[in-house]
C-alpha cells in the first residue's frame, strides 16, 4: 500500500510539473498600454494608403490611372464682372493670354480633378486653340472668333462649342448677368464629347518634376508683379509655410468663389511672347511657339529661361534643358515683350 501510495504522489508530482512548464512556454507577458501590432496587417494596410498613380500634368499622387482619360481645355473669362471664377484652382495647369484689349482669359486644363462647376465660361480665339491642341484635349467654350471657327471646322477638332454643338454641357446662374453667367463640369462635358462621338482617349504630355524635398536654386522672388496695365495688375506674393504663391488682382486676393480660397500656384512660367493686333476689333495674333524669354517662378526663388513649345507643350529650359516643376499646379502668364515684370 505504501508503495501504490507513493507511486500515485510520483505522478501527481509529474503531472504537476508538465502542466506548469507548458504554461510558462506559451504565456509571453503583455503591457496594458503597449498593443499588439499584427506585421503583416500594418504591411497591408501602408499598401492600400500608399497612392497607385501620379498624375502626369501635376506630379501629385492620385488613386486614378488617368492613362487612358482624354484632357478637357475650357475657356474661362476674366472680365472684371465675372470675377471670381469657379473651378480654376482644381485644374492642373492654367494658362492666361490677353484677349481683346487688355482683358485677359485663362485656358483651365483639366485632368486629375473634376470639379462640378467651372466657369464663367467665354469664346475662343486661334491661340487658345493652339495651345489646348497641343494637349489633345477636348475644347470646351461658348462662340469664337471668325478665324477660330475655320481652325475649328476644318481642324475636325474635338469642339464643345456651347453656341453650336454641345448646348446641354452648359447652364446659366441668375446671380450674374449675361455674357458672365455661362458654367459648366467636366462631368457634362465628357457626356457631351460621347454624345458626338469624340475619342475618350488621347495624347497626354509628361513632364520632368522634382523629387520630394528637392528645391529649384535662383534668385530670391517673393513678391511678383506682373503690370499689364494701371486697371489690370497681377501679385503673386509666396507662402514660406506652405512654400506656394498666393495670387492677387489689383492688390486683392483673386479667389475662387464657391471655396473662397486664394488662388495659388506651385510653379509660375511667366513668358514674353509677340502680341499684333490685326483688325479693328483688337483681336490678336499671339505667339504660342517661341522660342522667346521667361521666368520660372518656383519655391520663392526665379530663374531666368527660355520658353519653347516642345511635344505640343510649352516647357521652360536653361542651355538646352528642360527645367523640372515642382509638384503641384502650374500657371503659364503670357504678356506682349514690353510688359514690365518686376520681383524681389
Amino acid at each position: 500500500m505504501r508503495q501504490k501510495g507513493f507511486i500515485l504522489i510520483l505522478l501527481l508530482f509529474l503531472i504537476i510539473s508538465l502542466f506548469g512548464c507548458s504554461s510558462q512556454e506559451t504565456t509571453v507577458p503583455v503591457k496594458e498600454d503597449q498593443p499588439v501590432v499584427e506585421v503583416e496587417d500594418q504591411e497591408e494596410k501602408e499598401e492600400e494608403e500608399a497612392p497607385k498613380f501620379i498624375a502626369p500634368l501635376t506630379g501629385m499622387p492620385t488613386d486614378k490611372d488617368l492613362s487612358k482619360t482624354r484632357i478637357v481645355g475650357v475657356m474661362i473669362e476674366n472680365h472684371f464682372e465675372a470675377r471670381p471664377q469657379t473651378g480654376l484652382e482644381q485644374a492642373d495647369m492654367v494658362y492666361e493670354i490677353l484677349a481683346e484689349g487688355m482683358i485677359t482669359r485663362f485656358i483651365a486644363i483639366y485632368h486629375s480633378q473634376e470639379p462640378e462647376v467651372i466657369g464663367p465660361v467665354r469664346s475662343i480665339r486661334p491661340y487658345y486653340i493652339h495651345i489646348i491642341d497641343g494637349f489633345d484635349a477636348l475644347i470646351g467654350h461658348a462662340g469664337q472668333s471668325p478665324q477660330a471657327l475655320v481652325m475649328l471646322d476644318q481642324g475636325q477638332l474635338p469642339d464643345l462649342d456651347e453656341i453650336r454643338k454641345a448646348g446641354a454641357a452648359y447652364w446659366r446662374e441668375s446671380f450674374r448677368s449675361a455674357p458672365h453667367n455661362l458654367y459648366t463640369n467636366i462631368e457634362k462635358l465628357r457626356a457631351a464629347a460621347e454624345q458626338r462621338n469624340y475619342r475618350m482617349d488621347g495624347y497626354i504630355p509628361t513632364f520632368p518634376f522634382l523629387e520630394e524635398g528637392e528645391m529649384a536654386n535662383g534668385t530670391l522672388a517673393k513678391n511678383i508683379n506682373i503690370n499689364y496695365y494701371e486697371n489690370y495688375v497681377v501679385d503673386y506674393q509666396y507662402d514660406e509655410a506652405n512654400q506656394i504663391y498666393k495670387r492677387s488682382v489689383n492688390g486683392k486676393p483673386h479667389a475662387d468663389l464657391e471655396t473662397k480660397e486664394q488662388l495659388t500656384a506651385k510653379n509660375i512660367l511667366v513668358v514674353h511672347a509677340t502680341h499684333k493686333i490685326f483688325d479693328n476689333v483688337g483681336r490678336r495674333e499671339v505667339d504660342v511657339y517661341g522660342p522667346g524669354k521667361g521666368f520660372l517662378f518656383q519655391n520663392g526663388v526665379v530663374q531666368e529661361v527660355t520658353w519653347e513649345r516642345k511635344d505640343g507643350v510649352i516647357r521652360p529650359f536653361i542651355n538646352g534643358k528642360e527645367q523640372a516643376l515642382h509638384p503641384g499646379q502650374t500657371w503659364t502668364i503670357f504678356i506682349p515683350n514690353i510688359t514690365n515684370v518686376s520681383y524681389r
